[in-house]
């Protein structure tokens, strides 16, 4: 790992240089999203809905406006960064230089996580401006953030791995990153669905994420925290395993 410290270090500062570059595009749009939601969502319809788990409903949501735009964040930033480097044909010259496929995976999977982490500390300082945030376990907070960052920024890869034009690269997010995340907690408790629907809710993997982080938060928690943290760690090995798979086999990449 210290062997190639260089090359992943390299890749990584440029795949943030990348972002940070067009700052416009890829970290204030969110900023100004997520404040339309603390306005309609938290202001608006919040003052009507009351209270939810015992917090007003502003701070309910909160944890997971937050994480929601850490989640989207992290995965087009790697989806979007790979595929060019594949359209424009420069992969050829990472995978045929002289370091490891993991490192390859490792520094993309950095810079989506930092653009990721980085939108949500803005989307944090941006919520202040609404509600007063309070925090129950700062270590809970970091660790669901670091971990959450990572499972999509790997699943971003693995998008622009199979994608064989830009189009392909929103296919993903539109009709099953979207509709999990906004079925993820993020805007209600899962324990206001009957209990089937509670259920079928605990298939959906953003739930753990989601509940984790707002437990950091709020100190509450639909489902039990070592579970949550267990099912990303999961998806980090599998996700993990799978993208140094599909490099190592030339998946999209060798024609």
């Amino acid at each position: 790992m210290f062997k190639y410290g260089v090359a992943l270090k390299s890749l990584w500062i440029k795949e943030c240089i990348r972002f940070l570059r067009i700052w416009v595009q890829t970290l204030v749009p969110p900023a100004i999203t997520m404040s339309l939601y603390f306005v309609i969502f938290g202001n608006l319809i919040g003052s009507r809905i009351g209270e939810m788990g015992g917090f007003s409903y502003m701070e309910f949501i909160v944890p997971g406006l937050i994480m929601m735009s850490v989640i989207t964040n992290s995965y087009s930033n790697v989806a979007s960064s790979f595929y060019s480097t594949k359209f424009q044909k420069s992969i050829e010259e990472l995978l045929v230089a002289p370091v490891p496929n993991y490192i390859i995976v490792l520094g993309y999977m950095g810079g989506g996580m930092t653009r990721g982490m980085m939108v949500g500390f803005i989307v944090t300082c941006v919520s202040l401006l609404f509600v007063d945030i309070q925090i129950h376990n700062i270590f809970v907070i970091m660790a669901t953030v670091i971990l959450t960052s990572a499972v999509f920024a790997l699943g971003g890869l693995i998008n622009a791995i199979y994608a064989n034009s830009f189009d392909d690269i929103s296919i993903i997010p539109t009709f099953i990153l979207t509709p999990l995340t906004y079925l993820g907690g993020v805007f209600y408790s899962i324990t206001l669905l009957p209990e089937f629907w509670q259920n079928v809710s605990q298939i959906n993997p953003i739930i753990y994420m989601v509940n984790a982080f707002r437990y950091g938060f709020l100190g509450v928690s639909d489902v039990d925290l070592s579970v949550a943290l267990g099912v990303i760690l999961v998806f980090i090995t599998v996700l993990f395993t799978l993208a140094l798979t599909l490099i190592k086999k030339g998946v999209g990449l060798r024609h």
